[in-house]
């Protein structure tokens, strides 16, 4: 199975009830052997240009497994799913993802390193000005 992202924007007139629509999207998945890693709900936002005469969409982004035999079978049903106004599903590149993980760990340990010597440099004043003021 290949990880994908998969973003779908959902009619805004199903904010308030927007699990039904999700739920059905849930068992799309299922129905296809998709196992959903993460989800992320992005809530109301502005279309860039209108989509089906919606000036607004409801975004949700997941993170799903999916067999690659299956994804053509999932874009078919979303097509024909009416509370799904626009999807897309991208392949996620593992070596990509690798590279990415490694540059964040590569700042997060600079910035580690950073704030250490930030944390030497603010204490050896305060060790001068102790000095100074038992030499008085």
């Amino acid at each position: 199975m290949q990880k994908y992202e998969v973003a779908i924007l959902y009619d805004p007139g199903l904010e308030v009830d927007l699990s039904k629509a999700e739920d059905r999207v849930k068992k799309i998945f299922d129905d296809n052997k998709a196992k959903i890693i993460s989800s992320d709900n992005w809530g109301k936002k502005k279309l860039a240009y209108p989509i089906a005469k919606n000036e607004h969409a409801v975004y949700v982004f997941y993170i799903v497994e999916i067999p690659t035999e299956n994804v053509g079978k999932i874009e078919n049903t979303l097509n024909i799913t009416d509370e799904v106004i626009r999807y897309l599903i991208v392949r996620q590149d593992e070596k990509e993802l690798a590279k990415a993980k490694e540059a964040k760990e590569a700042k997060e340990k600079a910035d580690k390193e950073r704030a250490q010597k930030e944390d030497d440099t603010s204490q050896e004043p305060k060790a001068n000005e102790d000095d100074d003021e038992a030499n008085e």
